[in-house]
């Protein structure tokens, strides 16, 4: 059975608990408490795009991670760029993404807008609350932590053979 569109009311309502879980993971890492998730970097709005963030996290792998995260009347879209076009073995790094597929939760890697590796994904809006989105931007981080060095080499150095 398919759930009804959220309403305008319902929408602003989980646009003001996003808000809140954003300021409160700001306000615990500018008092320095103890927190599991990554640092955060940077909350920004956007203008044009009602009901839209960008989070800006620290990375080790890389320096960034940026994760938009868009709550639609049916669905929380979350997605994250990874990498540009591979300028080598891109058949190699379309085979490394589909099989890393297999094993996420949630997520899923996907070829983007020019041809650049995107992480992709969506959640039902009645399903958004703190933990959801705790796993959500958790578990993007710790994908692109964990593949984007190998997503480099592969797509971006030459072989070696």
């Amino acid at each position: 059975m398919t759930r009804r569109p959220a309403t305008d009311a319902e929408l602003d309502r989980l646009e003001a608990r996003m808000d809140d879980w954003l300021a409160d993971w700001a306000r615990s890492q500018a008092d320095g408490a103890p927190d599991e998730r990554p640092m955060l970097l940077d909350v920004t709005r956007d203008l044009e795009v009602p009901r839209r963030w960008y989070v800006r996290l620290a990375g080790e792998s890389r320096d960034v991670i940026a994760i938009w995260l868009t709550l639609r009347q049916r669905t929380l879209a979350y997605e994250s760029y990874v990498l540009p076009t591979p300028q080598h073995r891109p058949e190699e790094v379309a085979d490394f993404i589909l099989r890393r597929n297999y094993s996420l939760v949630g997520a899923q890697y996907g070829v983007g807008p020019e041809d650049a590796v995107y992480l992709t994904g969506e959640l039902p809006t009645h399903c958004v609350d703190e933990d959801e989105l705790d796993r959500i931007v958790g578990s993007l981080w710790a994908y692109i932590e964990r593949d984007f060095t190998t997503l480099i080499r592969l797509g971006f150095q030459p072989s070696t053979s």
